[in-house]
């Protein structure tokens, strides 16, 4: 499916509890000449193929770099794969140089970026925006000709997302929301196009500190344990399944909590600081 001028989306229906709306897989540039293409899928091989038979839908023009968002199974999965099949050097965080080099055999393929690197295709530039939080190897990517910002899962387009580090998230959502942009494209979910694209990071950062009011809110009723939060927080019907991401992020927001010294811990009890 065709996004922008320069932006085509491989989309799949992975069928993951956690990626409600299914995954992207995106090329960027020009058919006719040159593309490059952000992240790689599972380990799965019906995903793989995917982008494989999308690429071939595309003309198999020259990959001229596959750039990896961060470091998870499932951006990374199909890796040996599709590098096998086009030999485009692989772009990415430093800290994933030494994995992304054992996942291809070839070291020298493997290119560490630096933040704001422009990444250059078909007379376009791609700005790689190194983005902590959900994954410490983070990287959101903005093409500033089509006014897009691809989020991998820093923000998903039907959900929130998991964070390891609360604080860094937040700074990184305020990173990349300083970048002017029309359309996000994001890892999971649909894209979000104009209107709503321009407010869906703003969005997830709302709701971030709604979420963070509605903790401090359950601490001031006198609960301090974690999934007691998380029932009083979150809504009854939740499926078991997203239940221990549910306590991952409301135990993400307490370490934020935490560190910015507003509430104390002790063998796994969470008290306000009066």
């Amino acid at each position: 499916m065709k996004i922008s001028e320069h932006v085509y989306n491989m989309h799949i229906d992975d069928g993951h509890i956690a990626h409600p709306g299914g995954s992207n897989n995106f090329f960027v540039g020009d058919p006719d000449k040159e593309m490059i293409l952000i992240d790689t899928g599972d380990y799965e091989k019906e995903w793989i193929n995917q982008i494989l038979d999308y690429y071939d839908h595309l003309g198999k023009p020259k990959l001229k770099a596959i750039l990896i968002t961060h470091g998870h199974y499932d951006h990374i999965g199909g890796l040996d794969r599709i590098y096998e099949a086009t030999k485009a050097p692989v772009m990415a965080h430093p800290l994933l140089a030494d994995k992304l080099s054992k996942i291809i055999g070839n070291r020298e393929s493997i290119i560490s970026l630096q933040d704001e690197e422009l990444i250059s295709v078909s007379g376009i530039d791609l700005k790689a925006l190194f983005t902590p939080g959900h994954k410490e190897d983070h990287i959101c990517y903005y093409l500033e000709s089509d006014l897009v910002m691809f989020t991998g899962d820093s923000v998903l387009g039907s959900s929130s997302t998991s964070v390891k580090n609360l604080s860094e998230y937040m700074k990184s959502l305020d990173y990349v929301l300083k970048f002017k942009h029309d359309i996000v494209c994001p890892a999971h979910g649909p894209v979000a196009m104009p209107p709503k694209g321009s407010d869906l990071i703003n969005s997830q950062k709302m709701h971030r500190i709604k979420r963070e009011t509605q903790i401090l809110d359950s601490l001031e009723k006198g609960l301090t344990e974690i999934n007691d939060i998380v029932n009083d927080i979150y809504p009854r019907h939740l499926t078991e399944g997203l239940k221990p991401i549910a306590s991952h992020n409301v135990r993400t927001h307490l370490i934020k909590l935490l560190d910015d010294g507003v509430i104390q811990m002790k063998d796994e009890i969470f008290n306000l600081i009066r």
